[in-house]
């Protein structure tokens, strides 16, 4: 858990299109095996620390076979930003995808000491 000062709560949120692979064949959408996608996403204003990322997928276009594999997540998420990341394997076919995400963290206070 990570805990939050009351007037220093920073909450900033995002939507983003990572690919549409069905309008020019790409690999999401023809491939197969493991695949991956990757967006760097910059916050608006630097957090104290790293906040809590979450993210969802906001629109999923996907082949209507049997087997829709995926997995959407926030790594190396730093003060300033973090990636996006998009996963799917085995024979799933995706043509798009969009997600959102939301950062919850501590902000930086004027009178904080900066000592070197």
């Amino acid at each position: 858990m990570k805990r939050l000062r009351n007037h220093l709560i920073g909450v900033d949120q995002g939507d983003v299109s990572l690919f549409a692979d069905f309008e020019d064949g790409g690999e999401m959408w023809t491939g197969t095996g493991p695949r991956e996608r990757r967006k760097k996403v910059t916050f608006s204003e630097a957090y104290r620390a790293a906040p809590a990322v979450h993210v969802s997928v906001a629109l999923s276009d996907m082949d209507s076979g049997p087997h829709q594999r995926a997995e959407a997540k926030a790594e190396n998420i730093g003060h300033d930003g973090f990636e996006l990341v998009f996963r799917t394997w085995g024979d799933s076919r995706v043509a798009r995808i969009r997600l959102s995400w939301l950062a919850v963290g501590e902000l930086p206070y004027a009178d904080d000491w900066q000592v070197d």
